[in-house]
């Protein structure tokens, strides 16, 4: 199934319409305002800390208002509502939904894991900007993957290098968290080893996810021994004291010294995606094992080196894997060339040296902010860039052009329809639950995307008449 391009580009000129809203005069909204949302707050000044650019001196009431959608997400304690003092610039934030329709309401935030498009805020209105914050996996929400869906925001931060804030390294805290010695040494691995463990540990509860990684590994098993200790494809239970899942999520230390013991992890990802690492990459390489990998396509472009991880699509079959993987085992020399970047001198991927120095938010390091502040203050600072610019226009449109409308497209967040984790389609039988679930769920969340901008096109207030949208839709597409 492909996007036809004729309507791929009637989508664009709709959506470019529809978001377009910086430089336009602003429009009477004085029917849609409750006059009692602002009364109601209370607006808590932050000042301990403002941006070195920051000059702005107006009052709380005159700084544009920032709504977080999800307000589980407001990175604000205690209060609902608070000032916040950015690099260059101010405003409110605020999740209290009392003030989508109000003129200041500037821009809504979005937690992309959250975002439905049968629970979108409409009437979309036309001063208003959407900005989009997910750093979590695609499998979550697969709207975001298409064009149609991700054309709804002007600004993001997701895991992809080309979104406007980047998250693409949230899952490294640091380059000494890549350079700690191994946790348990070679001899000690190999003892191990002898004892009985496998070369291979697989440990996952979460079996039934878009990557289809267990059929992969399920193949692998016919060629390697694998210690499989989770729910999925388990056959070896955990010691008592590691029953508690809970231990896996955070870094337990009995958890860690029982892992470590293995020379390799399947680190595969639960979804596929440029940039999409996480914890399953960079744990095993900060404990000093092996990772065998699948997930983000672009991952070499952030490795510690070109030696630091096995990479399964390198792979022509899980055969040919696993013939590697029993040379290593068998080769201790082969083995630690895979360990060198322990040693500083040894990472030599200047994008993944660069990356963790300039970004500006951090992880357990107080001299930045989170990346939820972060991104936050990166939308006031946008938002009040772009509102001061057509403020100029409305003034002197001769002098001051209108403001360029920003608008985010597929390189920042496009994910690829799930694909069998081993074998072709084809192969595959119709009654196979991962083949029901996830292609399924792909192509569907494109109709719900096409359906919202229909809804937002259309000027529409009620969410809940998407569903009469999509197989209006439908029908268009298919020409009849």
């Amino acid at each position: 199934m492909a996007f036809k391009p004729r309507i791929v580009f009637s989508l664009w000129l709709l959506l470019m319409c529809v978001l377009s809203c910086a430089g336009q005069e602003p429009v009477d909204l004085s029917a849609f305002q409750p006059q009692s949302a602002l009364t109601d707050m209370e607006f808590v000044s932050v000042s301990a800390y403002r941006g070195p650019g920051n000059t702005d001196t107006r009052s709380n009431k005159e700084l544009p208002i920032l709504l977080w959608w999800s307000a589980n997400l407001f990175p604000h304690f205690p209060g609902d509502t608070e000032r916040v003092d950015c690099a260059h610039s101010s405003c409110l934030v605020t999740q209290n939904r009392k003030v989508q329709l109000q003129r200041r309401t500037a821009s809504i935030i979005f937690y992309g894991t959250d975002f439905r498009a049968y629970e979108a805020p409409l009437p979309r209105l036309p001063h208003q900007t959407w900005a989009l914050f997910h750093e979590e996996s695609p499998m979550n929400n697969y709207l975001l993957s298409h064009g149609s869906g991700i054309r709804l925001f002007n600004y993001t931060a997701t895991f992809r290098r080309e979104s406007d804030y980047p998250l693409t390294l949230q899952w490294l805290p640091s380059l000494d968290y890549l350079l700690q010695s191994p946790s348990v040494s070679l001899e000690e691995k190999n003892r191990w080893r002898t004892a009985g463990l496998a070369p291979v540990l697989y440990m996952q509860s979460h079996c039934d996810v878009p990557s289809d990684r267990d059929r992969y590994v399920q193949e692998l098993m016919k060629y390697l021994q694998v210690d499989s200790y989770g729910k999925c494809l388990n056959n070896k239970p955990l010691p008592e004291y590691l029953e508690d899942t809970s231990t896996a999520t955070g870094e337990d230390r009995r958890f860690m010294s029982f892992v470590a013991r293995y020379k390799f992890h399947l680190a595969l990802e639960n979804g596929l995606c440029p940039d999409y690492m996480t914890e399953k990459l960079w744990r095993p390489i900060h404990q000093g094992c092996v990772p065998i990998y699948r997930g983000s396509s672009s991952v070499a472009d952030w490795l510690p080196n070109d030696h630091s991880a096995i990479l399964i699509d390198d792979f022509a079959s899980p055969q040919e894997l696993a013939k590697l993987i029993m040379d290593l085992d068998k080769d201790d020399s082969k083995y630690l060339h895979y360990l060198e970047y322990k040693s500083p001198d040894k990472i030599t991927n200047l994008r993944l040296l660069e990356g963790l120095q300039n970004r500006e938010w951090g992880i357990n390091d107080m001299s930045k902010p989170n990346y939820l502040n972060g991104f936050e203050c990166f939308v006031c600072d946008r938002e009040n860039e772009r509102l001061a610019a057509a403020k100029k226009h409305r003034r002197e449109p001769e002098k001051y052009p209108a403001p360029l409308p920003k608008m985010a497209n597929n390189t920042h967040m496009g994910c690829p329809l799930p694909s069998p984790g081993y074998g072709a389609v084809e192969e595959i039988d119709l009654n196979d639950g991962w083949l029901q679930m996830w292609p399924q769920d792909y192509w569907q969340s494109l109709d719900q995307a096409e359906g919202l901008v229909s809804l937002i096109h259309h000027n529409e207030s009620d969410p809940g008449l998407l569903w009469q949208h999509i197989p209006r839709m439908a029908v268009s597409r298919n020409g009849q």
